[in-house]
């Protein structure tokens, strides 16, 4: 089973890296972009045995910066 875990900063946690898309963004004649925030996805191929609370535990203590991250889970079908 494949599982995603989407990682993105927490409201009023500066992002240097959103800021310089948005930038990139502006550079290449765009506009109306009013803001760009830059996070993470990260897959996990998992056994079936594999629990919500074990992927929290992950998500929590590994993937995820819990001072400035904040994490969604989410178990994609086959």
């Amino acid at each position: 089973m494949k599982v995603r875990v989407y990682v993105s900063l927490k409201n009023g946690v500066l992002d240097p890296q959103g800021r310089a898309i948005h930038h990139a963004i502006e550079g290449l004649g765009h506009t109306g972009v009013q803001d760009v925030r830059a996070g993470k996805l990260i897959e996990l191929e998992v056994d079936d045995t594999v629990t919500d609370a074990a992927l929290d535990e992950m998500a929590s203590k590994l993937l995820a910066n819990m001072v400035i991250e904040n994490y969604r889970i989410e178990r994609v079908a086959a």
